[in-house]
């Protein structure tokens, strides 16, 4: 994620914030062209400080759940992030309200990096191959759970609750288990149908580099929670969970693709160094380039391997679990390395 910084003061503001800390101006993402715009706070209409345009709010700044802003003269009364919503909770329950306010930060995040990336994500509601979000509690229904199917990402409330998603990551002995993930996860899933098995080219390197996803799934699936991953699973996938069936394999290297991306764009524009006392060159790098731009894989991974260390260092030093708690090894890089390349010819 890139700085955003105030048009009136120039104090730095989070993506999210409805507001400059510093000044107190109303703030608002733009997604044309990433830009974190703001406002007078006591003006009857949002003209910007900026370019002093008219904009609106996002309909759904009234349950803070979205900080974007569009033209004032556009008929959307929804963001390009929101309008892919089909289901939200019902928000007359208080204990939904937060738990879907925290799954739309995470869910504006991840549209941001898509839109960087550069790839079309219509939504369904407007577009067959759209994609779209159901966030939903599971109440009585045992067969609702958090996955994707045909363009729709299904994520489940309890997902939201910060102490039931510890219960599950420890219950399925996993090291790393947040919103962002599960939406680059599923997200992953899209992708691998508008991106793979539309392109005879793309799924045959696929099949080489991830296996055969004509394997029968639900079998595979069973199998997996039946006897657990093979042995020395970790030399060739990033986690456990990828060696269920190629098309886990797939979207759970792309979730990390993205973590790695996001990881190595917030430390360019932060202008991160690391450069430890005792010169250990593998643990050296200065992030000097935006990751997007970045066409060779290589140097952006040589970048990341020792940056996570660092700040999983500074996690340790504070009695906190690591912030990126995997070991990418060499087959895991082929995999990323084909999911750069194909992102690179997709870009709109």
């Amino acid at each position: 994620m890139k700085i955003f910084r105030c048009g009136h003061c120039n104090h730095a503001i989070f993506f999210e914030n409805y507001s400059c800390e510093n000044c107190g101006h109303l703030s608002g993402y733009k997604d044309k062209g990433r830009k974190m715009l703001t406002f007078t706070p006591d003006s009857e209409n949002l003209i910007s400080d900026e370019n002093q345009k008219a904009y609106k709010y996002c309909k759904n700044i009234e349950f803070n759940a979205c900080n974007w802003v569009i033209k004032k003269d556009s008929p959307e009364d929804y963001c390009n992030a929101c309008l892919l919503n089909r289901t939200i909770p019902n928000l007359s329950d208080l204990n939904n309200f937060e738990k879907w306010q925290n799954l739309e930060v995470a869910k504006h995040r991840l549209v941001y990096q898509l839109q960087k990336i550069g790839l079309a994500i219509p939504s369904k509601m407007r577009d067959i191959n759209g994609l779209c979000f159901d966030f939903v509690a599971q109440q009585n229904n045992p067969n609702l759970m958090t996955g994707h199917a045909n363009g729709v990402i299904t994520i489940l409330l309890r997902e939201a609750d910060s102490v039931l998603r510890e219960q599950m990551r420890k219950q399925f002995v996993e090291p790393y288990r947040t919103l962002i993930g599960h939406l680059r996860h599923e997200v992953g899933h899209y992708f691998w149908d508008r991106l793979i098995y539309t392109d005879p080219k793309a799924l045959e390197e696929f099949r080489t580099i991830f296996g055969d996803e004509r394997v029968n799934y639900g079998e595979a699936l069973q199998l997996y929670y039946k006897v657990g991953a093979p042995s020395k699973w970790e030399t060739s996938f990033i986690s456990k969970y990828a060696t269920s069936h190629a098309w886990e394999d797939w979207a759970e290297t792309w979730a990390h693709y993205l973590h790695i991306m996001d990881m190595v764009e917030t430390a360019y524009f932060f202008g991160v160094t690391v450069k430890p006392i005792k010169k250990k060159k593998e643990l050296k790098t200065k992030v000097t380039f935006d990751p997007y731009t970045i066409e060779d894989f290589d140097v952006i991974i040589k970048t990341c391997r020792p940056l996570s260390f660092a700040v999983n260092s500074i996690n340790r030093a504070m009695g906190v679990p690591d912030v990126y708690p995997f070991v990418i090894t060499e087959p895991v890089v082929v995999k990323l390395k084909f999911i750069h390349r194909l992102l690179l010819t997709k870009r709109q």
